[in-house]
């Protein structure tokens, strides 16, 4: 006997119980007996629910995130992609293009994908600051095509923030495709300002 079978048999066990019957004879239980008291029988019905539930789900087991097919994303998708009149947030993009796709089927592309990308291809650079933490920032090329960064306060002090403009967020969606493949690597991959892995 497998797992669901076991699993049918003790649900079958329980429904009878719960409706007051005797799950060996088949026989009717008597009023007083303790499985025809209202808590135990809904306590049983309960259970027997949980149970169903299980068995339904290992016979048609749910999609884990792991087996999400890889992002892509179609011409038309892309067509409904809003672009912001004022510079956004490499975050609002990815959230922007996740919004396109349906993500209970699909893994959702991730920042880091599109700032690796941005790396790779010179428009962005690591900068250490003061306390040796590497930020990400424009490069020249980034400048020109409209990444810039904007100041920002918080409660522990200023700090910048890198932008993307509408014609940034183009680029990085005629260029998705290309995109996508950062995004299937099982980890972040730090470039350095030469764009080489």
């Amino acid at each position: 006997m497998n797992e669901n079978e076991k699993l049918l048999k003790a649900k079958s066990y329980l429904d009878k119980l719960a409706n007051g019957i005797n799950p060996i004879t088949n026989e009717l239980a008597s009023e007083n007996d303790t499985i025809n008291n209202i808590h135990i029988s809904r306590c049983l019905f309960y259970v027997s629910d949980v149970l169903r539930n299980l068995i339904e789900n290992n016979n048609n087991p749910q999609k884990k995130k792991n087996s999400k097919i890889p992002f892509s994303v179609t011409p038309q998708q892309l067509a409904d992609y809003v672009f912001d009149d004022n510079p956004i947030t490499v975050t609002e993009i990815t959230k922007k293009l996740n919004s396109l796709i349906d993500t209970e089927e699909m893994k959702g592309i991730k920042t880091t994908s599109i700032t690796n990308w941005l790396i790779k291809i010179n428009m962005l650079e690591y900068l250490a600051d003061e306390n040796g933490k590497n930020h990400k920032i424009p490069t020249e090329n980034g400048i020109q095509l409209g990444i810039k960064t904007q100041e920002h306060l918080g409660m522990y002090g200023s700090y910048k923030v890198v932008l993307y403009d509408s014609n940034v967020q183009q680029f990085i969606l005629d260029n998705i495709d290309t995109i996508t493949y950062y995004n299937t690597q099982k980890k972040s991959y730090n470039f350095n300002t030469e764009g080489n892995i």
